[in-house]
């Protein structure tokens, strides 16, 4: 498209899982539902629109090392975009991409600055590693640093005990997520085991990220005081090789995880059926390859959502979560277009027709 052209967009523009559209225009590089008075240069397209997808579990500038260069950076974006993803939520990186956020051709990062674990108790080379006397300082410098977030490795193995355990006391819990409340930010957590979930609730927690360890007991005060989950299900699925890997050296951890996988769907629909609110994450990054958001939806729906609520973990209801526009009058037009109904069938995310980035069709 040249500059000052318009795009039509007509079939089916799903605005919120209840409001749809017949047509949407672009002008300027935002959304509008009325009918540019001076369209002459028009491309018209015909199908699906859906806002552009959430991946609120994902890490551009990390691999299995630590941080990456910002040519790796670069294509790490550029295949969760070219996937329909326009919304991250890094949800910790050692890495500075501020440096994407000047890129028109590069999908929106809400940050979580860098991953905040205790000493010898997460993967190498991946957070500021220290103990819990210095947690609150340490989360004020980040919820500072960042976006509105805040990530903390609630669990790892602890080697000694040759299995999951809780990072950190309730105590500097509560006076972390304190800070970070003051400084304007929200708090997630690494958690894979229940034990760590308590303090962590206690302390007032505002998202778990994977929350296998979510029990019947837990279930109701997640939902009672809106805590957040992302269950990056595509990154559960790895537990069982995991599992294997650690067998000989730590077996009790190992069986752990192979029951946290075992039961991995039906914690993720108790906790949607009881009301606790769940998003789309992939955990891209790391070991994890980026561009697998179709893939996450698809697992929450085998969890039990429906298509319409799993589409709304990676659209609607993720963006509203997350303080950004959707397919608003005058929203910067950020949006994805398929050749089928993906209410009918979330697979059809697997093969977006047309990514429209600020306006401007990319890929």
């Amino acid at each position: 498209m040249s500059d000052g052209a318009v795009l039509h967009v007509r079939g089916r523009v799903l605005v919120g899982p209840q409001d749809v559209r017949d047509e949407l225009w672009v002008v300027d590089g935002r959304v509008s539902f009325t009918r540019p008075p001076t369209a002459g240069d028009v491309r018209t397209v015909t199908g699906w629109v859906l806002p552009g997808l959430v991946d609120a579990h994902c890490h551009v500038g990390l691999d299995a090392h630590g941080a990456v260069d910002a040519e790796t950076s670069e294509k790490q974006a550029l295949t969760d975009r070219d996937a329909g993803t326009l919304l991250i939520r890094d949800a910790g990186s050692a890495a500075d991409t501020r440096w994407i956020d000047d890129r028109e051709d590069l999908p929106r990062i809400i940050r979580a600055g860098r991953h905040i674990a205790r000493t010898r108790r997460y993967i190498r080379n991946y957070a500021h590693e220290i103990e819990p006397g210095d947690l609150a300082a340490y989360v004020r410098a980040e919820a500072r640093r960042g976006d509105g977030w805040v990530k903390l490795v609630g669990d790892w193995i602890d080697r000694e005990r040759g299995d999951l355990a809780a990072c950190w006391p309730g105590d500097a819990l509560a006076e972390a997520i304190a800070a970070a409340h003051e400084e304007g930010a929200r708090v997630t957590a690494h958690c894979f085991s229940a034990e760590s979930l308590p303090d962590l609730l206690a302390a007032g927690i505002d998202c778990v990220e994977h929350a296998t360890g979510l029990t019947e007991e837990l279930i109701p005060v997640f939902a009672e005081r809106g805590v957040a989950i992302v269950p990056t299900l595509v990154n559960i699925a790895t537990f069982p090789d995991l599992a294997a890997g650690g067998e000989a050296k730590f077996p009790a951890w190992s069986a752990h995880m192979r029951r946290l996988h075992e039961r991995r769907y039906a914690t993720v629909g108790a906790a949607h059926d009881a009301g606790i609110p769940v998003f789309v994450g992939t955990d891209a990054g790391g070991s994890l390859a980026h561009g697998l958001v179709a893939e996450e939806v698809a697992e929450l729906v085998k969890a039990g959502l429906s298509p319409a609520e799993a589409l709304s973990a990676a659209s609607w209801g993720a963006r509203a979560w997350l303080g950004r526009p959707g397919l608003e009058e005058g929203a910067p037009a950020d949006f994805v277009v398929y050749a089928q109904d993906p209410r009918a069938d979330v697979r059809v995310l697997a093969d977006p027709w047309l990514v429209v980035l600020r306006g401007r069709p990319v890929g």
